[in-house]
């Protein structure tokens, strides 16, 4: 295939576009999160230092394992973040952080022995307070296959090397993560929340700037369903909400045609960016917003 036909909607000539190298970007996220958009932050960091006035605040309606948010702040590309997320779970570590129970919890990761049997006592208790929720999630995330925390997930069996649950718990570096959230979380408003309503709040306020990745179920898609326990979104309405807005917005979607159709409806352009799944295959996301031009040199 000729590189200028490998993305059509771009118009532009490409030189065997690559996906980032998501080793390449500092991780701040405690999750290993499904869907995670790490190989998105150099185009979010342009986007934002392309406006001539620094947005005041960022929010991100589904915020899940939040590396966008926190690559905004410990960057200082906005002076505080909102995070939205409905999954309580999730929910649960993020309000840990901002509660500043993060000593309770680094201790908790670095002393807890990791045995298949120690994990699955310990997710099998009912969470007395906000703190152990979170200490759950953490261990679930970590241990469980693709990092999934949907119903119907379940423990990694062979893991990388033969290392089984072992494969993707790091208390040293989950223990670092958390002290350096730690000198944040200041600047953080979390709110367990529907996203779309907390968007309408603030849609009258220029100053704010949102990042929106919605799960991805728009035309008939299943991976947002496999993934998420809140995977249900109205996407009509979350673009009604988008054309409301006063501040700009970026948006990344799966590449439907549902999705294209209610862009164009709005009046927003699209572009394809490439991207490698957990599989290590390339795929092309659908990148959203008013004004994507500064993209076309990054492409």
């Amino acid at each position: 295939m000729k590189p200028d036909t490998l993305f059509p909607e771009l118009n532009i000539q490409l030189n065997e576009p690559k996906p980032v190298n998501v080793a390449s970007v500092p991780q701040r996220s405690l999750f290993r999160y499904p869907g995670g958009k790490t190989w998105f932050v150099p185009i979010f960091r342009r986007w934002l230092r392309a406006k001539s006035v620094k947005p005041t605040t960022l929010i991100e309606p589904f915020v899940g394992g939040g590396i966008i948010s926190l690559t905004a702040l410990f960057e200082d590309l906005v002076s505080k973040v909102i995070m939205v997320e409905k999954d309580d779970e999730v929910a649960a570590v993020w309000q840990t952080i901002v509660n500043k129970d993060t000593e309770w919890l680094t201790r908790r990761i670095l002393t807890f022995d990791l045995t298949r049997e120690a994990v699955t006592n310990e997710i099998s208790k009912t969470p007395r307070t906000q703190k152990e929720k979170a200490f759950q999630t953490i261990l679930k995330n970590r241990t469980f296959h693709g990092g999934i925390l949907a119903d119907g997930s379940g423990l990694i069996k062979n893991g990388e090397n033969g290392k089984g649950i072992r494969s993707r718990w790091y208390p040293a570096t989950l223990a670092k993560r958390l002290l350096n959230l730690s000198c944040i979380a200041s600047r953080i408003d979390f709110r367990c929340d529907d996203g779309l309503k907390i968007m309408g709040e603030f849609s009258a306020h220029k100053e704010v700037v949102y990042f929106i990745d919605p799960p991805y179920t728009a035309g008939g898609k299943n991976a947002g369903k496999r993934l998420y326990r809140h995977s249900e979104i109205n996407h009509k309405r979350l673009f009604d909400i988008c054309d409301s807005l006063r501040g700009d917005f970026l948006m990344t979607y799966d590449n439907a045609g549902e999705v294209k159709e209610l862009a164009q409806k709005h009046g927003f352009q699209t572009r394809l960016v490439p991207m490698s799944n957990t599989h290590h295959a390339t795929m092309a996301e659908l990148v959203i917003g008013r004004n994507l031009s500064w993209m076309d040199r990054l492409l």
